[in-house]
This record gives structure tokens, C-alpha cells and sequence, in this order.
């Protein structure tokens, strides 16, 4: 072992110290962004005396489940439930179907102005979406669109639609063309190719789209709080606020209701998330 006094063992001594440092930097950033989720369910378990007092409790003193219960059985809680898997469901299957496609044709055929989208589809994500929202409201206004499920859903669909076809033509265009050819030669169809090679091969990748879509269609208010102005067309983010009154907020049911709202995508990810590393680390091989 080198000596402490050595150049070798300063270096050693100032690589520990860093790592220290990074790794106290790390453990109190890890704890400032889990205290609000923390704080959710602490307050979801509490009864209604314990939440509005004065010196926080940390750990609820008489713990119960009726703040879920009342969330649960609060009006128009099933339907918004609904609402929102419908329209999480349904933006991410259309966005998958055609940003499929579209990453297929861009990674796969040379035509004129493929450069020129892709850009496009790059610039397009950089725009933020709010600037769109009222041409988009005005739009689905005039065909009659807003406070229904399908205008929520186009929107979505639309607004996850960029990435989808961004990171997929990353995930195809690893895929080595000699493969598409050896299918071919073998006697296999042009949709025998993509339903045999292409497609299971691009799995990680439609992983990856998928539970990022379903994140950003599911915890989503603005847009469909602006669009759907009918209670039983939101979804549960935009329901939430209906806990919040201008005489009196009920934190504990609309804490109990957070915490029902962020279990789906929780647990969903849980799950999946060893698909999710490979997926994304799959797909920025090559551009």
C-alpha cells in the first residue's frame, strides 16, 4: 500500500474524499425529493386533528385508512378512474402505432426531406406545449372536440407523438439492414420481416416510449383542466382539485387520493424498470 505522504496515496486520499462528498451530496439530494412523497403519505394516514396542528408529527400518532375511504367514495371518483385509463390507454397505443411507423420509414428509407424531418421532429419537441394550448382549444372547440374523451386523447396522443418516433428510429436504425436482407432471402414477406425481425427486436425500445408516454398522459392537468371543463370528463390529476374549496381544503382525503393517483404509475414502473435501463441505454447507441 502506498503512503499517505506519496503521490500515490494523496491522490488515493483525495479519491475517497470525493467520493464522500458525492456520495453526502447524493444521500441529502435523495432525501429533499423524497420528503414530499413522504410527507403525501404521512398525512394521508393522519386523522383530521392530527393534520393541522401547530408541531408537525412525522409519524402519525392514530393512524387510519378513512381518508382513503372518503377519497375513494367521493363523487365522480370511479369515473374520473375510468376517464383516465382510457385516455392514458389510448394516447399511448395510438402514439406507439404511428410513431412506430414513422421511426420505421425514417430509419429504413431514403427520401427527399428526411433530414429535414427529423429535425423537424427534434424542433417540434423543443416547443412548449402550453404555447399551443389555446389554437389547440379554439381547434377542438370548433369541431366540437372539448369536454369529450376522444379531443383529450388526440391531444395526448399528439403531445407524446415527438418522442415516440425520436427514440424509436434510434432502436431500429440499430438494427442491421443484412438482417432485414437475410429474412427476405429466406422466403419471408415484407410484414413477415417486420412482425418476425423488426418488431421483436425493437421491444426495450417500445418499452421505454411506452412507460414514458404513460407517465406524461397520466399525471397531465393543464392541459385537460383547459380542455374538459366538465367534472365528469377529467381525469384524476384535474380531480384532485376538487378537494380544495375556497372555504376549506381537506388535506387528508386529497393526500389519501394523491397517494391513489401515484400508485398505478409506481407500481408500473417497479415492475418494468430493469426494461426501461436496457431500453434507453439500447437506443442511444446510435442516432
Amino acid at each position: 500500500m502506498a503512503a499517505i505522504g506519496t503521490p500515490v496515496g494523496r491522490r488515493r486520499a483525495r479519491r475517497r474524499v470525493g467520493t464522500w462528498v458525492a456520495n453526502v451530496v447524493g444521500f441529502t439530494f435523495a432525501l429533499v425529493m423524497l420528503f414530499p412523497a413522504y410527507w403525501m403519505i404521512n398525512t394521508s394516514l393522519k386523522p383530521p386533528n392530527e393534520v393541522l396542528t401547530f408541531t408537525p408529527n412525522f409519524v402519525p400518532e392514530n393512524p387510519t385508512l378513512a381518508n382513503f375511504a372518503s377519497a375513494i367514495k367521493a363523487p365522480l371518483f370511479l369515473d374520473v378512474l375510468r376517464n383516465s385509463l382510457i385516455i392514458t390507454v389510448s394516447a399511448v397505443a395510438c402514439a406507439l402505432v404511428v410513431g412506430f411507423l414513422g421511426a420505421l420509414a425514417v430509419a429504413r428509407f431514403r427520401f427527399y426531406g428526411r433530414r429535414a424531418l427529423i429535425m423537424v421532429v427534434l424542433l417540434v419537441q423543443m416547443v412548449p406545449f402550453l404555447a399551443l394550448l389555446i389554437p389547440l382549444f379554439l381547434m377542438l372547440n370548433a369541431v366540437e372536440l372539448t369536454n369529450t374523451l376522444p379531443g383529450v386523447t388526440i391531444v395526448y396522443a399528439v403531445l407524446i407523438l415527438p418522442y415516440t418516433v425520436w427514440t424509436l428510429r434510434g432502436f431500429i436504425s440499430n438494427i442491421p439492414p443484412e438482417l432485414d436482407e437475410a429474412a427476405l432471402v429466406d422466403g419471408c414477406s415484407r410484414w413477415q420481416t417486420f412482425t418476425r425481425v423488426i418488431l421483436p427486436l425493437t421491444g426495450p425500445g417500445l418499452v421505454a416510449t411506452s412507460i414514458y408516454g404513460f407517465i406524461q398522459a397520466w399525471n397531465e392537468f393543464i392541459i385537460i383542466n383547459t380542455l374538459n371543463t366538465s367534472g365528469e370528463m377529467q381525469n384524476l390529476m384535474a380531480w384532485l382539485l376538487s378537494n380544495q374549496t375556497t372555504r376549506q381544503t381537506f388535506w387528508g382525503p386529497l393526500m389519501a387520493g394523491a397517494v391513489i393517483t401515484s400508485l398505478p404509475v409506481v407500481v408500473f414502473f417497479l415492475i418494468i424498470q430493469r426494461n426501461i435501463a436496457m431500453g434507453l441505454t439500447a437506443g442511444a447507441v446510435k442516432g
